[in-house]
């Protein structure tokens, strides 16, 4: 075989030759594995989905509970990530920059909602921020639990670790040198941060944006005892996408699940190309 024949060959092929054996197996395991846990389910969402039909389907997303249910789950879970970034990345560098008594303390306090069951989060929420709870109690007249704030406060707990876990890791590979070359130059603290260590974070913030969001719009333990569950004004998909269910309207509970998932992928969607543009401008720290 001629070296031009081998070339043109080796264009064809579907793989790239590794020297580690098995990708055969693996690249079967992880197709059966999607498919057993993503792609099946999926599919068997958007069959129960067809069967209400276009008139049916178009009926359940225009109706104005459901407009509201989606508006509260989707614009709290927005307002409690973008609330996570700014503290999450505040927490990270605590964290990295600063060594003092307690911080291992208060680094493993942050991995506590992934420890805590949901509900308990929930109802521990609820007795602060209800108008009798220690917290709610000073606020009053003003409301916290059983409005749309007090959801906003309980994804924000689910969805700090999400950040902070995320920015971390690249915060402390952050080259310091830059940082005294920049100062060396004449660059102010502010300028510092700005062009030097933002730069190098967008992906990791927008990586930890993405996972906060998608963790608040599903979450329904933590959310169900504090939102006070008031239709049109506190009620959440997940709650409606329940209620739809023990009405045995199946068909029902799947479409706004659908809706749901035709929402998230286009957020994320949009995300990932915000993602890709920013390791395109900044690296790929």
């Amino acid at each position: 075989m001629t070296a031009t024949a081998a070339v043109a060959r080796a264009r064809w092929r579907l793989k790239r030759p590794s020297i580690i054996p098995g990708f055969g197996l693996t690249l079967g395991f992880s197709l059966a594995y999607l498919s057993l846990i993503i792609l099946i389910p999926i599919a068997g969402l958007f069959w129960r989905t067809a069967a209400l039909g276009p008139g049916g389907f178009m009926a359940i997303l225009m109706d104005y509970r459901t407009l509201r249910a989606l508006y509260v789950s989707f614009g709290t879970a927005f307002v409690a990530a973008l609330v996570n970034v700014v503290f999450g990345v505040i927490v990270a560098w605590v964290l990295t920059r600063y060594n003092f008594p307690g911080r291992r303390l208060i680094d493993a306090m942050v991995d506590l909602p992934f420890a805590l069951p949901t509900a308990v989060a929930g109802i521990a929420l609820t007795a602060l921020y209800a108008p009798q709870g220690w917290v709610g109690s000073l606020f009053m007249p003003f409301r916290i639990a059983f409005t749309p704030l007090g959801i906003v406060i309980a994804l924000i707990f689910i969805g700090l670790p999400f950040v902070v876990r995320t920015v971390q890791p690249v915060m402390e590979e952050l080259d310091r040198e830059m940082e005294e070359a920049a100062a060396t130059l004449g660059a102010n603290r502010f300028q510092t941060i700005s062009k030097v260590i933002l730069p190098g974070l967008t992906p990791a913030i927008l990586t930890g944006f993405a996972l906060a969001f998608a963790r608040g719009v599903g979450e329904y333990g933590s959310v169900i005892f504090i939102a006070g569950n008031i239709p049109y004004v506190s009620e959440i998909a997940p709650l409606l996408i329940v209620i739809k269910l023990e009405e045995f309207n199946y068909a029902g509970a799947t479409a706004i699940a659908t809706i749901m998932l035709l929402i998230s992928f286009a957020m994320l969607f949009v995300i990932n190309l915000i993602q890709a543009w920013s390791r395109r401008r900044y690296g790929n720290a």
